[in-house]
């Protein structure tokens, strides 16, 4: 698949071509949240087929987006770690990303997809929003604690 530029590719957890998306995310998490150990929560394999998988888009041989997915129930995904390089941000990538998951995921037959993000990742929310993603929250109640989820109907 691919993306005006960008190449849509199938990687695993420890690929190299997936470890600068790693390592950003790392950065993100501990500037917004302080220690934050989300990316070790869940083993490699969770984000394997025949249940998960994890995409990037490769534009010059760098990994500049991706994000995975991982079976949270029989006919649901749950999307994570959807990350864009900051040198590529606003660009529609994250979009990109996204519609791939959920490409993918509806491949796999998975009918629904749930994921949460956190409070101090506006953007994200706004991107999932604007992905048609139901909050599964009271946006207007602020402040906001914890985790925002959201689900979508493939």
């Amino acid at each position: 698949m691919s993306t005006a530029a960008f190449d849509v590719q199938q990687a695993g957890v420890g690929d190299p071509a997936v470890a600068p998306l790693l390592a950003g995310l790392r950065v993100e998490y501990a500037a917004r949240y302080g220690r934050n150990d989300e990316l070790d929560r869940y083993p490699a394999g969770e984000f394997a087929p025949p249940h998960g998988a994890f995409l990037i888009l490769v534009s010059g041989g760098e990994t500049v987006a991706g994000g995975a997915f991982r079976r949270y129930d029989p006919v649901t995904a749950e999307l994570k770690r959807v990350w864009t390089h900051p040198g590529h941000r606003r660009r529609g990538l994250a979009a990109a990303v996204v519609r791939a998951l959920e490409h993918e995921a509806a491949d796999r037959g998975y009918r629904r997809v749930y994921l949460t993000t956190g409070p101090r990742q506006p953007e994200a929310a706004a991107l999932y929003l604007a992905a048609g993603y139901t909050p599964l929250f009271d946006p207007d109640d602020r402040p906001v604690r914890g985790p925002l989820p959201f689900e979508k109907t493939l």
